[in-house]
């Protein structure tokens, strides 16, 4: 018999001052190459009006590290009065980004947090890679191995974002007005991607006062045995739509030169599967769950970009599962899109607005490019315990 796990406790955080649309540049460089159309498209098309980076302005160094990012976010936690990360018997971290190949990010944020010895996981991925690192310390607690455990998601997207580290191939004279996601290949991450970290606090029993949120489930479907890689970074891809690996390189100077290390996107993939694999993969969750669009009071989806928001809500529609605008929370306009700790700052915002009734059900959405993979949770609203 498995044991109920809850979420008691949210918390992000964000590195330094919020960078407005006109300030991007003047943080991660200028590339002159860009035409200026590129920009004005891309930022019309994800709605995004302030972001954070763990970047100084002044100087164009870094202020915090990936791990650092992720150790803020923990110690922000407080789930119950004399809190400290040395109570925590499962930390679970997740990132599409970490500081180093090895050893795993869990490890280094253990590190900078001091922490005693616990259990410590590093996931793997993208988007998806926060709620892996929160399923695993669901599934630790639910099956009794542990009575409570802390999970992350964090990025640090500036790295790859700054100028002197990223390079384009888009062509300047593409009518990127007319057909944006074609510009996506080249951009549309710069002007997107940005850093942060968010932490979660579960454990088998709610807290006594207040509101826990009740994890019913969480599912995922990946369709990576079917399509082809879309968004990757250390590597290259081949003629055939194959990836090759850094590993594969002649040299490191070939890895340099090749650019392998950068962040790529295959816009024309994602164009074609982001949305119709969400439609499939929703489909098949509600139906395995015998959920109904009704029986969902807030839906909290992160979508990497506004541009497909009516793109998901229409495949929502097709597919019977039809959740109003008025039912969505997002805050995609002011904190940006910061991959795998997206969902964890989305949560966090709802979590403490004062908003959320005891009964309510939440159902998160997170979609990941990178071999196109969903994940569903849903959770329910539990008052003073109960």
């Amino acid at each position: 018999m498995t044991q109920p796990v809850y979420i008691n406790d949210l918390s992000v955080f964000l590195p330094n001052q919020p960078v407005l649309n006109s300030q991007i540049e003047d943080v991660l460089g200028r590339i002159n190459e860009i035409p200026s159309l590129t920009k004005k498209t891309m930022l019309a098309n994800n709605k995004i009006e302030k972001r954070y980076y763990a970047i100084d302005p002044s100087t164009g160094k870094f202020t915090h590290n990936n791990a650092q990012l992720t150790a803020r976010a923990v110690q922000k936690l407080l789930p119950y009065p004399g809190f400290t990360p040395g109570d925590i018997q499962v930390l679970s971290c997740g990132t599409t980004s970490p500081d180093v190949i090895l050893p795993g990010h869990g490890m280094m944020v253990a590190g900078e947090l001091g922490v005693p010895p616990c259990e410590v996981v590093s996931t793997s991925g993208i988007c998806l890679s926060g709620m892996t690192a929160l399923k695993y310390a669901q599934m630790s607690i639910a099956s009794g191995a542990s009575t409570n455990g802390v999970c992350t998601g964090s990025e640090l997207s500036s790295s790859f974002m700054r100028a002197d580290f990223f390079t384009l191939g888009v062509d300047p004279d593409a009518d990127i007005a007319q057909a944006p996601i074609l510009a996506f290949n080249a951009d549309f991450l710069r002007w997107m991607l940005s850093d942060g970290a968010g932490a979660a606090y579960l454990a088998n029993t709610p807290n006594p006062r207040g509101i826990s949120l009740k994890i019913e489930w969480i599912d995922m479907r990946s369709y990576a045995g079917e399509l082809a890689t879309c968004m990757y970074a250390g590597g290259k891809q081949n003629k055939d739509g194959s990836i090759s690996g850094w590993r594969e390189a002649e040299s490191c100077k070939d890895v340099v030169n090749g650019n392998l290390l950068a962040v790529k996107q295959d816009t024309q993939l994602l164009g074609r599967h982001i949305v119709n694999t969400m439609g499939q993969a929703l489909e098949s969750i509600t139906e395995k769950r015998q959920l109904r669009p009704e029986d969902v009071n807030w839906y909290l989806p992160h979508y990497s970009s506004h541009y497909f928001r009516a793109k998901f809500y229409q495949v929502m529609k097709e597919i019977g599962f039809e959740i109003p605008y008025e039912k969505w929370f997002t805050n995609l306009p002011y904190t940006g899109n910061v991959g795998s700790a997206s969902i964890y700052i989305i949560m966090e915002e709802l979590f403490k607005s004062g908003k959320l009734k005891k009964g309510e059900k939440l159902l998160c959405f997170i979609p990941e490019s990178g071999r196109f993979s969903h994940c569903f949770m849903l959770l329910t609203v539990v008052q003073d315990g109960r």
